[in-house]
């Protein structure tokens, strides 16, 4: 397991640029921008999907995505994971288990025949609330642990100081200390090299944290990966409220030091 960029990648790119500002001259400095590469995850052979992502922690992205799609059941379902460079991108071929390969095939299969125009028909609709089992009710957060991560944040997420562009994932353990913090371009992506880390990690009891909004494909990812407390820096939207109502989530939203927002499930929190 790697943290770094494939050879040939990088994870962020320096330019010139000028800063432009009122009543002073023009200068020319160098910027640091974060890059954002394809990555196709390919299972068994078979060309999936294809992300725009930042180029590093990508076994943690294809374990992550895979688990929290339900394209398999469980890590054991994962047999072997090798990052390739390709001629436009990279790509990042996972092996699985011939159950789990069969079931992507005939999920494909059914999506074909599915006309372009987004989420629309019966169909899709049935396809964006998966039946997800109940999450259980075992973790416990109390407000300093949760601030006290809220804090420590900022100084953790390299790529965003570096760039300015790249949202966090992050795992904080029930005493708030920062367990992992998983960076991207992408928030989604984020999220799954944040589950993908910790599918393999001995963490223990504890709660996700992620620098963006919740949409619903969130709280869906947090759900699936069993994860019980999701908290945002930004807003939930409607969507995400009602899934995380229906699969037994706590979703926190607006996240400050100092205050947050309880959408669903305070039974979580501890008072005081």
């Amino acid at each position: 397991m790697t943290d770094s960029a494939p050879e040939g990648f990088d994870i962020t790119s320096h330019i010139d640029r000028i800063q432009w500002q009122e009543a002073q001259p023009m200068l020319t400095q160098a910027d640091a921008l974060a890059c954002e590469v394809p990555v196709a995850l390919v299972y068994n052979g078979l060309a999936h999907v294809v992300m725009m992502a930042s180029p590093q922690q990508l076994e943690d992205f294809a374990r992550g995505f895979s688990l929290a799609e339900g394209i398999v059941r469980q890590l054991a379902d994962i047999y072997d994971i090798e990052v390739r460079n390709a001629t436009s991108g990279i790509e990042v071929h996972v092996e699985l288990a011939s159950a789990c390969f069969s079931a992507l095939k005939e999920r494909r299969r059914q999506l074909a025949g599915r006309t372009g125009c987004g989420l629309c028909g019966v169909e899709q609709l049935a396809e964006i609330f998966r039946p997800l089992p109940a999450l259980p009710d075992t973790v416990r957060l109390g407000w300093p642990a949760l601030k006290r991560a809220l804090q420590a944040l900022p100084e953790r997420q390299t790529l965003s100081q570096q760039t300015g562009c790249a949202h966090a994932a992050a795992w904080l353990d029930l005493q708030g200390s920062l367990l992992q913090v998983s960076e991207d371009v992408g928030r989604h992506v984020a999220l799954d090299k944040l589950i993908g880390r910790r599918a393999v990690s001995d963490w223990g009891a504890g709660v996700a944290l992620v620098t963006s909004r919740a949409s619903y494909e969130m709280v869906q990812k947090a759900a699936a990966a069993g994860i019980e407390i999701l908290v945002a820096v930004a807003a939930p939207t409607a969507l995400a409220v009602q899934m995380a109502e229906q699969y037994g989530l706590t979703l926190l939203g607006f996240a400050r030091p100092g205050r947050v927002n309880v959408y669903t499930h305070p039974q979580r929190l501890l008072a005081g």
